[in-house]
């Protein structure tokens, strides 16, 4: 899981640097969130110094802080915060991994849930020239449900990004339900999802002849930038 990778892998740094810190998971049931109005979140926030923030929360941590850098709030999401500040790394690991793998024709993009992972890969997606455009499955103005994904919109978005959890430990049996016999070879599948290395919708997407890749370069990319935050 992403926790599992985060503590690993910022604590190995703290160790190496010599820096005396420590990474600690904080698991909170949305059941929690709701009845305690995000209480913990709160004394969290200003007991410590930096703190990641992960699915589903970086939306809702928001109003807990004091302000946003430029980044998050254009994004509308959070996954770092340094100081009662927020940041969003999401959006830089994600440009730096799916850079190398984008072709001249990667113009148009399906981006797969409408959270905030969703909302910093779009950003990132227009930074680079592509136009994203949502799915989900109750679509808003803009967006577009799973089931108008008709053979000329899949053939004219040749890269799809998944940002919903499906597909990830231990749910492994899911995911998104794109119609995958409209997948090509000219098809890049990208799934933020890491856990397992290879899931489902990446699968079916090979299978099709399309180029894949996991979300693991996209968490590293922003656990280095979260460390640069921290650590400046």
């Amino acid at each position: 899981m992403h926790h599992s990778f985060s503590a690993h892998y910022f604590n190995e740094k703290f160790e190496r640097e010599q820096i005396e810190a420590e990474y600690s998971l904080y698991p909170i049931d949305n059941n929690e969130w709701q009845k305690a109005n995000g209480q913990r979140v709160k004394e969290l926030i200003d007991r410590l110094d930096g703190m990641n923030i992960t699915f589903p929360y970086k939306q809702a941590v928001i109003p807990y802080l004091d302000c946003l850098d430029e980044t998050a709030n254009m994004i509308g999401a959070v996954n770092v915060i340094y100081k009662r500040v927020g940041y969003n790394t999401d959006c830089l690991g994600f440009m730096e991994s799916i850079r190398p793998l984008l072709r001249n024709y990667d113009t148009r993009a399906l981006v797969l849930g409408t959270g905030g992972a969703a909302k910093a890969v779009c950003y990132g997606l227009t930074k680079l020239g592509i136009t994203p455009t949502l799915v989900s499955r109750t679509p808003k103005e803009g967006m577009l449900g799973y089931d108008e994904l008709t053979d000329n919109v899949m053939t004219a978005h040749t890269l799809i990004v998944n940002c919903t959890p499906l597909g990830m430990l231990p749910d492994i049996d899911s995911c998104p339900p794109i119609p995958y016999e409209k997948i090509t070879a000219r098809h890049l599948l990208f799934d933020c999802v890491y856990n397992p290395e290879e899931t489902l919708f990446l699968s079916k997407g090979k299978a099709q002849g399309a180029t894949i890749h996991n979300g693991l370069d996209m968490l590293t990319g922003q656990a280095q930038a979260a460390w640069r935050i921290w650590t400046l």
